[in-house]
């Protein structure tokens, strides 16, 4: 009996040894080895079907390539100039929203300088009236 043959997913001494090992050690080590245990039989299936999916998307995307060209030269020359328009006028959005953002930043610039302007104006206004209020109290008492 080989080592793979004894560690296979299923309910054995071994496995079950490990999961608990697993869980003293590190707990998601045993809960990785508890799925193992439970799903292991399906883990074959799981990678056979992903690499599947994989090898369908590689084809979709071969399939749309194929597709752009329409072999009327002057539909493909049309459509390309239509595309280059789009992203002419998708880069003048972009860049009107970023002037609006930047309009906005500073906007916000503003108003946060204008209240500290006017957060350091009452400031001294309380410390004048705080100090001439010493100084009236120093008066009375001499």
């Amino acid at each position: 009996m080989t080592s793979t043959q004894s560690l296979r997913p299923a309910w054995t001494p071994l496995t079950i040894g490990l999961m608990v090992l697993g869980f003293i050690v590190w707990w998601p080590l045993g809960l990785a080895m508890l799925a193992y245990i439970i799903w292991g039989d399906q883990l074959h299936d799981v990678v056979r079907d992903g690499k599947s999916q994989f090898a369908d998307f590689g084809a979709t995307r071969q399939a749309q390539a194929r597709r752009r060209a329409t072999g009327n030269s002057a539909f493909d020359d049309y459509r390309s100039e239509e595309l280059d328009r789009l992203k002419k006028e998708r880069r003048k959005l972009d860049d009107e929203v970023k002037e609006f953002e930047d309009y906005l930043s500073n906007l916000s610039m503003a108003r946060d300088r204008e209240e500290f302007t006017r957060y350091m104006k009452e400031r001294d206004v309380r410390r004048r009236k705080s100090r001439s209020d010493i100084d009236d109290a120093e008066v009375i008492e001499t």
